[in-house]
């Protein structure tokens, strides 16, 4: 369905980024893959599919390297159709013992890298007058949860830079969107379970049983297979009309 296309997927080596950055090379995109970790190692993931694939090490808190970036990927792929915004880290604390480097961090990473990509990406997909951008956010785009200020700033930053790209857009053939994950097993989650196992002195498997009991009823993680189909969809034709959603996969956390 994506033959021809190529996507640029942010933090991307590992987690949900490859997740969705594997299921958009299964339908024929090429890829830009960026983030940290083991690049190699998420390159020869995608290499089977045969679309193409490279990668840019852009640290998304530095606007010129994230311009590098995207430039990088029109160049060397042909144009950037399709943009997938998933960089992020997480600090768990109270405002009043928030470290004021890790809030601008956060903000920087998870928030404004998103404005920095779309602001060099999408002038091309409208001139082509086809695009898609998939912003993640996250449940805590939609819903708060205490000690994680920095965190739900950005994600409610995501959904609301979301919904005002996409009105811009909504006359061409470009679509903004955000995808909000519930609990996914990812490394910054993992690091939460471990937390938990140890404050209150449990093994892995209860300490992952009481964290999604406290949000998310279906008691499952949401996979990166799972918001790597929905990422396709967003970028296949059924979602031509599809613009400025939120969409939880949450297994029921935000119906409650």
């Amino acid at each position: 369905m994506l033959k021809g296309k190529t996507a640029l997927v942010t933090g991307s080596t590992s987690g949900i980024g490859l997740g969705i950055a594997l299921a958009l090379a299964r339908e024929g995109a090429r890829i830009m893959l960026n983030g940290f970790g083991d690049v190699e190692g998420a390159k020869a993931q995608i290499r089977p599919f045969d679309a193409g694939v490279l990668h840019h090490g852009a640290d998304m808190s530095k606007p010129a390297e994230i311009e590098d970036m995207v430039k990088t990927c029109e160049r060397e792929l042909g144009r950037c159709d399709i943009l997938v915004n998933n960089a992020g880290i997480q600090h768990v604390a109270n405002v009043e013992d928030f470290p004021v480097e890790r809030w601008d961090a956060i903000i920087a990473i998870n928030l404004s890298s998103a404005f920095h990509t779309m602001h060099h990406a999408l002038p091309g997909m409208k001139q082509r007058n086809w695009g898609r951008v998939i912003n993640i956010a996250s449940a805590h785009g939609l819903v708060a949860s205490a000690g994680k200020s920095a965190y739900v700033a950005a994600k409610h930053g995501i959904v609301g830079l979301t919904k005002s790209a996409a009105l811009e857009c909504a006359t061409t053939g470009v679509t903004v969107n955000a995808i909000c994950p519930g609990w996914v097993l990812t490394p910054l989650v993992q690091k939460q379970v471990d937390a938990r196992a140890a404050r209150d002195g449990v093994d892995d498997a209860e300490a992952k049983r009481r964290l999604l009991a406290e949000k998310q009823p279906s008691l499952q993680f949401v996979t990166p297979e799972q918001l790597g189909a929905l990422a396709v969809f967003l970028s296949g034709p059924a979602a031509d009309n599809v613009r400025g959603v939120a969409w939880n996969v949450d297994g029921g956390w935000v119906a409650q």
